[in-house]
């Protein structure tokens, strides 16, 4: 399935749980996901001269993706986010500012890298600062230039967001991931009001940015796929949570690389659904049989 090329790219960091620490980051999460997928995958960021960027580049590749366009910032610290879960495994986050992969560069290899690629994956989070806004942008333009499929995750963490940023990032995408709580948020930066029936937001979204498929994910209640002449309501898969971090990434992942691939929707949104479920199943954002070492002990 390695014919399938995708880009990845935006932040990668450690997710910091009480006494543990794990790889995380939803463009880094995709990544390893698509590649679990089957894709080949590049993962573009930036880390520190750390100890930290040095065993996140290692776990990536571990994983299969390419890290080759990591870029290594000795003036700034490896992305950290401190991480609380809820009586429900849901996390919370406290994202640390100033981090390596807000200081991502252009490089004219990425001209390559995209010219050679099927779909680039980006999310909000990472265009949360300036020189890595301006470089993701650049990326997205000469992706849609060479007609790459460009899937926008929003996952949006506040205050790291704006509406301006939301609505050109869709103007830039052609196909949309976001939950169902992100929903609100994101109609109320568009200037539209809720509907009873998500669907029906969902629609207006796509006809908006005339997008080829949008889908909304409702954690334990499944998903909602939507295209322009097709519809499929996923009911969600039973499983004994551990916790949900990771998961919506889990769920991009497999949403891109079937879509790539020219599944149907309804083949697209139960492989999704399921491997979204499969996620919950452990603890952290990346699959076993690497988990263990995707994990670091502190005291």
């Amino acid at each position: 399935m390695n014919s399938i090329r995708i880009v990845s790219v935006g932040e990668v960091l450690w997710d910091l749980f009480p006494g543990d620490e794990c790889l995380g980051g939803a463009p880094a999460n995709f990544a390893v996901h698509s590649a679990r997928n089957g894709a080949a995958v590049v993962f573009v960021s930036a880390v520190g001269e750390d100890s930290r960027g040095t065993q996140a580049r290692e776990i990536l590749s571990s994983y299969s993706v390419d890290i080759s366009f990591i870029q290594i910032k000795s003036e700034f610290p490896t992305g950290t986010v401190g991480v609380q879960l809820d009586a429900q495994g849901k996390p919370h986050f406290q994202i640390h500012e100033n981090s390596a992969w807000d200081h991502l560069e252009w490089s004219n290899q990425f001209e390559t890298l995209i010219a050679t690629a099927d779909a680039i994956y980006f999310g909000t989070l990472g265009q949360r600062a300036s020189q890595s806004k301006k470089t993701i942008r650049r990326m997205l333009e000469l992706a849609r230039v060479r007609g790459l499929r460009r899937i926008l995750d929003i996952n949006l963490r506040a205050p790291f967001y704006t509406n301006e940023m939301l609505r050109d990032s869709l103007e830039l995408a052609t196909v949309l991931k976001l939950s169902d709580e992100e929903l609100p948020k994101l109609l109320s930066a568009l200037g539209f009001e809720s509907t009873a029936e998500p669907s029906e937001s969902l629609r207006w979204i796509r006809d908006k940015y005339a997008l080829d498929l949008v889908a909304m994910t409702r954690g334990a209640a499944g998903a909602l796929l939507i295209t322009e002449n097709d519809l499929v309501d996923q009911p969600g898969v039973k499983v004994v949570v551990q916790d949900t971090v990771g998961a919506g990434d889990a769920f991009a992942a497999a949403l891109t690389v079937h879509y790539l691939l020219k599944k149907s929707l309804t083949e697209i949104a139960r492989i999704s659904s399921d491997v979204a479920a499969q996620t919950c199943t452990y603890s952290g954002a990346l699959p076993p049989p690497l988990l263990n070492s995707s994990r670091i002990q502190r005291n």
